[in-house]
């Protein structure tokens, strides 16, 4: 039953994406997360723990932040809105399109949450959970919201004093995404909390579904970036360098280009 309000809160709140398309992968999401982790907190409110109270703090912040910084970036800057509204993006999409990914973006931010649920679920159940486990995947989901965040913050500053210039100082000097960097962390966080949940094999499907979706996100996004990036800077020497040299998503592991993977499509 828990699930299935979920999934009407999920659904509720990524509707925003009837009115513009692209809002269902963005302020839907950001926002759909931290409406989900109230949620969560709700109707767990007599299992929640210190430990569980922080992994819902934490996801409402996630979600808070990235939905206002989307909305923030809309209306200051010319260029996101130029990307955002392009006639491609736009255009009006059939009806079972939009019901389609609106569906598949309400489950898959429940499937993201789930392990923090499942948590509560079955301590509700008085089945045995670990402590450990959620502090860990805490700490981890913390150093994730807070590298997305910087990430951002780097980037609008380093845009303000040449916005025609590529980023490639801060934290851009360690990937060339990494605020999709600091999703894949807080991600892989959530999932950590799983290991001390008492997951059932059904409840650890969805966990794995959620992560491994969001993953597929992450690189899709990254890959879009690239694609766009090539087009606007692509002549660009030093860019050329930063590229040659920076891997675009995860650290210290060399993969330096996605454009020929279009299976990431997305």
């Amino acid at each position: 039953m828990y699930l299935l309000i979920l999934l009407a809160v999920s659904l509720a709140v990524s509707a925003v994406g009837w009115k513009y398309f692209i809002y269902f992968f963005s302020i839907g999401y950001g926002y759909g997360v931290a409406a989900l982790a109230v949620t969560i907190a709700l109707l767990f409110a007599g299992s929640l723990s210190l430990p569980t109270v922080v992994l819902c703090l934490i996801l409402v912040l996630f979600g808070c932040r990235l939905g206002g910084y989307l909305l923030m970036r809309e209306k200051r800057s010319s260029t996101y809105r130029k990307i955002l509204f392009n006639p491609t993006v736009a255009q009006k999409k059939p009806v079972s399109v939009m019901v389609t990914v609106w569906v598949f973006c309400a489950l898959l931010y429940v499937a993201q949450v789930s392990p923090v649920a499942f948590r509560l679920a079955n301590t509700a159940d008085g089945y045995p959970v670990n402590d450990l486990w959620a502090w860990i995947g805490a700490a981890v989901m913390a150093c994730g919201v807070a590298l997305e965040a910087f990430s951002d913050a780097q980037k609008n500053a380093a845009k303000k004093v040449d916005p025609k210039r590529f980023v490639d100082t801060g934290l851009f000097r360690l990937v060339r995404c990494p605020n999709y960097l600091g999703e894949v962390v807080l991600w892989t966080g959530c999932l950590i909390v799983a290991f001390g949940a008492g997951c059932k094999p059904w409840q650890w499907v969805i966990v794995l579904l959620g992560y491994l979706g969001i993953l597929y996100v992450m690189f899709s996004g990254a890959r879009r970036l690239e694609l766009r990036q090539e087009q606007t800077y692509g002549s660009d020497p030093a860019f050329r360098e930063y590229v040659r040299k920076t891997p675009i998503l995860l650290p210290f592991v060399p993969i330096y280009s996605l454009a020929r993977h279009k299976w990431l499509v997305a």
